[in-house]
């Protein structure tokens, strides 16, 4: 995989966030360490999520509930 780091932010919950390009494949890790994957996201929604100025807000309305995922 050739993830993509995002540029380093500031969360209440979301410790980091890594997307790859070639599989379409948005991870996204908290403060408490889960990790998850979210399958399909096309990458204009990837780098939307990276310039969202609010990255807990922009998860739950565009990124949960739009997309498969798993717990990793």
């Amino acid at each position: 995989m050739a993830w993509q780091e995002f540029v380093p932010f500031t969360s209440s919950n979301i410790a980091a966030i890594r997307y790859d390009e070639d599989q379409l494949l948005l991870e996204v890790e908290f403060l408490n360490s889960t990790r998850y994957h979210y399958y399909e996201v096309p990458a204009h929604i990837a780098q939307a999520f990276d310039q969202a100025p609010s990255k807990g807000s922009f998860l739950a309305s565009t990124i949960k509930g739009h997309y498969r995922y798993s717990r990793v």
